[in-house]
């Protein structure tokens, strides 16, 4: 269960809450006014995240290639939406 630190005892304790992070794998949830609005996580588990992202995007791209349509050039297909 993360623990949930506004950001002003964030501020107040940073150097703790890194070391909690960091080295205790806990996650620290930040908050103002009462709302979530932030995440500390240890770099492994930000790594497995993008590992989980970069898995799904890969299933989505294969899933796409496999569909039926017109194939368009990718310029073609920038132009289209201005960029």
């Amino acid at each position: 269960m993360p623990t949930i630190v506004t950001t002003a005892d964030a501020r107040k304790n940073f150097a703790d809450i890194v070391n909690q992070v960091a080295y205790g794998g806990d996650a620290v949830i930040l908050t103002r006014k009462g709302r979530e609005i932030a995440a500390l996580v240890s770099l492994d588990r930000l790594e497995l995240l993008q590992l989980i992202e970069d898995r799904i995007d890969i299933a989505d791209a294969k899933q796409s290639l496999e569909e039926q349509g017109d194939n368009i050039p990718a310029d073609t297909f920038w132009k289209e939406l201005g960029v």
